[in-house]
């Protein structure tokens, strides 16, 4: 399973998802969907752009978890 972590991200990086999407692109919308992981998938230039505002790598924001796992920092 996957868990997305972008609102732990924003909070290290002092940003709101407000701020995140006018440096991405994206609406606050979609980007609050990706945030409560209630999202199929993202692109890979989306990802990138994320990373770049947040200066962060793909895996500050993604991580994998065994299915009944516990969601460990």
């Amino acid at each position: 399973m996957i868990r997305v972590h972008l609102d732990r991200v924003l909070v290290d990086r002092g940003m709101t998802l407000t701020e995140l999407s006018e440096h991405v692109g994206v609406t606050i919308v979609n980007l609050s969907k990706l945030k409560t992981g209630s999202v199929r998938g993202v692109r890979f230039t989306t990802l990138d752009a994320i990373c770049r505002a947040l200066r962060c790598q793909p895996g500050d924001i993604l991580k994998y978890f065994e299915e009944g796992g516990e969601d460990r920092p």
